[in-house]
């Protein structure tokens, strides 16, 4: 298996809470971030889901907090797509210290809306592959 994609982020300041923590919130933000630079990387831009009608949704999130992060603290975010049979998907994320230390684990189901109907798709796997150019990234 290859090594999942994965984009580096540093902590910037104002991201943290009264703690010095990184706020709860913005582990989202990293994860919304990784996800659409995999989507991006395999070319999926936010205008061809536009002009073929779809666009992922994210229908849940569950984020284990490990370890703190810091102002500074570079990470890297990593971002597994995992497709069954169905309407929706799992993404598996993970936020990584420099040290290798796991600092937070995300996981998510999500699924592709026909922008018209407001319904899921019936086959994601499939939409995405068709509008991917390397849907290798997201495991396909």
């Amino acid at each position: 298996m290859s090594e999942p994609f994965s984009v580096r982020v540093t902590v910037r300041g104002y991201e943290t809470d009264v703690q010095g923590h990184l706020n709860q919130a913005v582990y989202l933000s990293y994860a919304e971030h990784a996800r659409w630079s995999v989507l991006q990387a395999a070319g999926i831009s936010q205008s061809l889901l536009a002009d073929r009608g779809v666009g992922p949704i994210v229908l849940e999130t569950t984020i284990r907090y490990l370890r703190e992060l810091l102002t500074g603290d570079e990470v890297d975010v990593t971002c597994v797509f995992e497709w069954g049979e169905g309407k929706t998907f799992r993404i598996r994320q993970t936020v990584t210290k420099a040290d290798k230390t796991v600092a937070a684990e995300i996981i998510g189901v999500g699924g592709i809306l026909d922008l018209k109907l407001r319904k899921l798709v019936a086959d994601p796997r499939k939409t995405v592959t068709e509008l991917a150019t390397d849907p290798g990234l997201l495991g396909l």
